[in-house]
């Protein structure tokens, strides 16, 4: 095991007795030092942790953050009244917006751009699915990557493993929740509203990707939000191996 790994294999056991932050990040180095230097006593991270079980404690730490991130989402209003995430109408159709609400449509642009949302809502629980697969099969390597990353490291490790396959698994359910949901009926009647008014360039931009595409964005920022919970706060232990790896 070399040095690199003992050190924030240390680091990781020390989350519980200190919050990382500008006061105490210089004392917790010092007893992360401290820690590592018992691990190269014995070869093995403090507390008889091996590396492989520091890897599945960050596996299921992340599963723990997926779940919570698309439960959020996957209710209602997990989009549409969420700032940070909420889908508008495209930006190639602000002119569309504008006209209509001028004309006294407004509501016709509120009912589609709450329907985008509700579908992207309706349609959020397929990801986990996609994101439990990715984080199993996550290497040490990969793991001991993240560890030492950035705030965003999983999130951004998540990214690039899963993004195509979850467009490629979103799509038709994004498809069947604006049906569901009645998006599909909503937009018809926002852009043929406005298609309809003399002299203006048509403009009806493609439902199922625009919606596809902002609701995986929307997705990964909900995931990197409990991913920095889980390196600033690990205050939920839901495993024994959780409470073994980051402390009771």
């Amino acid at each position: 095991m070399n040095k690199k790994t003992i050190y924030f294999a240390a680091c990781l056991m020390l989350f519980s007795i200190a919050q990382v932050s500008a006061q105490n990040w210089k004392e917790l180095k010092k007893k992360a030092k401290e820690k590592a230097g018992e691990v190269q006593k014995t070869g093995l991270p403090a507390a008889g942790l091996s590396e492989a079980e520091v890897g599945e404690g960050l596996k299921e730490a992340l599963n723990q953050g997926v779940s919570k991130g698309v439960t959020q989402l996957n209710k209602k209003d997990g989009y549409f009244k969420d700032l940070q995430i909420k889908i508008p109408m495209p930006a190639e159709a602000k002119n569309v917006e504008e006209k209509l609400r001028s004309l006294g449509q407004g509501e016709k642009v509120d009912a589609a751009i709450e329907s985008m949302n509700r579908a992207a809502e309706d349609a959020a629980a397929g990801a986990k699915d996609i994101f439990v697969v990715a984080i199993k099969e996550m290497t040490l390597t990969d793991a001991m990557s993240i560890l030492k990353g950035e705030d965003d490291a999983a999130t951004k490790y998540l990214n690039k493993t899963t993004y195509n396959e979850l467009t490629k698994k979103f799509k038709p359910v994004i498809k069947v929740s604006l049906d569901k949901v009645g998006a599909t009926k909503h937009w018809s009647t926002v852009f043929g509203s406005y298609n309809k008014i003399p002299l203006v360039k048509k403009v009806n931009p493609n439902l199922e990707d625009y919606v596809t595409e902002k609701a995986l964005n929307g997705l990964f920022i909900q995931v990197a939000k409990e991913e920095l919970k889980i390196r600033k706060d690990p205050a939920a232990r839901a495993t024994d191996l959780l409470k073994k790896v980051f402390g009771n």
